[in-house]
């Protein structure tokens, strides 16, 4: 099926008029989610084998968290924009199937490490390699699906998040209780190079805007001297959208709670809740790989539904389920075992709301001719915040806490820096009452 579709498309763009059929359409999106879901896992595994990590090179949590995500996030947050650069000049199909082999590579590189310098250094890897993924991606899904399909469509595009964290955790749990956490870095790693082959060989470049009724946009040629002009209007761009500019700050905060939460969630789970590795690997995986999917898609749902008859509720959905979400947060890391992983399955979902619309957002309101740029701005912004400094926050507080707290310490990290999701759900109410201004 991937061939006739692939065909098609081909031939439409042969014949002057590109046309995508469904299928093709789908094809392409579930190719790139694979891509995704194999970013995340070479990306979360770091959490599954950190407990490892810190028992063989006896590190301290501030270094884990080093690990974890300064020493990642750092280059796959500055290189994503110069990358974007090139790929509104190129093919982005090329950059993406590059990236993906990259830091597949570097992710089997990990097994190799022989101490904290070394695995700083592979990670790094890892970072140079993920930053050319998710911008050019978003990119090629907005030329793909027209507006009111895109927030459904990213929503889909988002489920990498829980669908990579879900593998990462089962598989990580399971290979590491079985055969060490460098055999895990090798299994997790190789299978990019196969997506990466499927990228470049199966998928189509879309003309820029054909999903926006437009005529093709002619492709800039590649004159490194405009990048530090075409970021410099990025950021204008961002800057004076505020519907953009609050978006993206909502995005950051949410994501700086959530990648502290993902990398330092399962050994909080072993600390706190005494659950063995394999128990607690098989119980975040079923938690994330089924809820949070489930709530990516009814969020990215409810946003095209709500958001085509009122633009700002958009936005206002994620607010209102990281409201909703905060109470249950609470009871989650003061509560006895028993009554947190209940709760844990709700929390997940309503955690889950704010990706496909987010990115949907950024794209809809972007200009044509610079939406991997945006992207990539966006992505800077949210990781070197919300990956860098998350996960090295919630490892500081924990060392800080540990005189006071001992083992529970991660707990009261965790529950500390989950207060600021609160405020990222301003700033999405912001988002949509920033939209309203537009149409007045």
């Amino acid at each position: 099926m991937a061939a006739d579709t692939v065909a098609d498309a081909d031939a439409g763009a042969d014949a002057g008029e590109f046309t995508i059929s469904k299928n093709y359409r789908r094809y392409a999106l579930g190719v790139l989610l694979l891509g995704y879901i194999s970013s995340y896992v070479d990306r979360q595994i770091m959490g599954v084998v950190l407990p490892s990590i810190k028992a063989e090179f006896l590190l301290a949590d501030w270094q884990l968290g080093f690990l974890s995500g300064i020493a990642f996030a750092i280059f796959y947050a500055t290189l994503g924009m110069p990358i974007a650069f090139l790929a509104d000049r190129s093919s982005r199909r090329n950059i993406i199937a590059a990236a993906i082999a990259i830091w597949s590579l570097m992710t089997a590189a990990c097994a190799f490490v022989t101490g904290f310098g070394t695995l700083a250094i592979a990670r790094i890897g890892v970072g140079i390699g993920e930053a050319g993924s998710s911008p050019p991606s978003h990119s090629m899904i907005a030329d793909l699906y027209p507006a009111e399909e895109r927030n459904g469509a990213l929503a889909i595009y988002a489920l990498g998040v829980y669908l990579g964290t879900m593998i990462a955790f089962a598989v990580g749990a399971l290979v590491v209780s079985q055969y060490g956490w460098r055999a895990a870095f090798l299994l997790v790693g190789l299978p990019g190079i196969a997506i990466a082959a499927l990228v470049r060989f199966t998928l189509v470049e879309p003309p820029r805007g054909h999903s926006d009724g437009v005529a093709p946009q002619e492709t800039k040629a590649i004159d490194w001297s405009e990048l530090t002009g075409q970021i410099q209007a990025g950021f204008a761009h961002i800057w004076n959208d505020k519907a953009s500019f609050h978006t993206i700050m909502g995005v950051t905060l949410i994501s700086f709670v959530g990648y502290g939460g993902a990398v330092w969630g399962y050994s909080f789970f072993l600390r706190s809740f005494k659950m063995e590795v394999v128990e607690t690997g098989i119980f975040l995986a079923l938690m994330v790989g089924i809820f949070g999917p489930m709530g990516a898609i009814l969020g990215g749902k409810l946003a095209d539904r709500l958001g085509a008859k009122d633009a700002r509720w958009a936005p206002w959905i994620v607010a209102i389920a990281k409201v909703a979400a905060a109470p249950l947060i609470l009871v989650f890391f003061l509560a006895d075992k028993e009554t947190a992983l209940w709760i844990y399955a709700p929390m997940t979902v309503l955690g889950a709301f704010y990706l496909g619309p987010s990115f949907a957002m950024i794209q809809s309101r972007a200009p044509l001719h610079m939406r991997t740029t945006v992207s990539s701005i966006m992505l800077f912004i949210l990781n070197i915040v919300g990956l860098g400094l998350g996960p090295q926050l919630v490892g500081i507080l924990s060392d800080v806490l540990q005189p006071t707290y001992g083992i529970e310490s991660l707990r009261y990290a965790l529950l500390l820096t989950s207060f600021i999701s609160l405020w990222g759900a301003y700033h999405y109410y912001l988002a949509g009452k920033a939209m309203g201004d537009d149409a007045t």
